[in-house]
């Protein structure tokens, strides 16, 4: 198993069009300085943006709306995936075990670009090289606490060069593995990982391309 072969590390990516890049054209209620996610109609269309840290909800409040998200999934030079362990103090599934970073767009922001604005701010050092693998991914998950996640969440891969110097209240902890062996272990033992890094899998993101 390899990393495909991708453009120059100084391209940077083109989005592709989806329901959701008409985001720039919703509504955005509240203070200009909250960070927003965009929500997302069934059918993938921004609807509105809500405040980040109050977007996601537990199951029995009524479970968390649909929205926009990204995966990236981190290789480094020798082809190595960057596993991380979400910090503790996540809202959603704290301390577990997934790929290099997760993020939301914001409104008018494609996810590739949110991509690139988002590597350094978690996990300390750019990214290069970004393609997307999954682009219509979504899932709905709910963690032991019933804390959910209802993201559509198109899955990248991006080149690091170097390790990375996260954030503590993002990452707990990180390490090259592997991608053969990780997919060995989330065959396995699937529970203990990430939902979304499960299903990534599954759905062919590790594959050459």
């Amino acid at each position: 198993m390899q990393t495909p072969a991708t453009p120059s590390p100084h391209d940077r990516p083109s989005p592709v069009v989806r329901p959701w890049m008409a985001a720039s054209d919703v509504p955005v209620a509240g203070p200009d300085d909250v960070e927003r996610v965009v929500l997302l109609s069934p059918a993938g269309e921004a609807v509105g943006t809500e405040a980040k840290a109050a977007v996601h909800r537990r199951t029995e409040d009524g479970g968390t709306p649909l929205h926009l998200a990204f995966s990236c999934h981190v290789y480094d030079e020798a082809g190595r995936f960057l596993l991380t362990r979400r910090a503790l103090g996540k809202a959603a599934f704290p301390g577990v075990w997934t790929n290099g970073f997760c993020g939301h767009p914001g409104p008018g922001e494609s996810p590739a670009e949110a991509v690139l604005r988002r590597a350094p701010q978690e996990l300390g050092v750019e990214v290069s090289d970004v393609v997307e693998v999954l682009p219509d991914f979504r899932y709905r998950a709910a963690d032991a606490s019933g804390m959910e996640e209802h993201e559509v969440c198109p899955v990248f891969r991006a080149r690091m060069h170097g390790d990375p110097a996260p954030e503590r209240d993002e990452v707990a902890e990180w390490c090259w593995v592997e991608p053969a062996g990780l997919a060995a272990a989330l065959a396995a033992v699937p529970r203990a990982f990430s939902p979304w890094l499960v299903e990534q899998w599954r759905q062919g993101a590790f594959d050459p391309r």
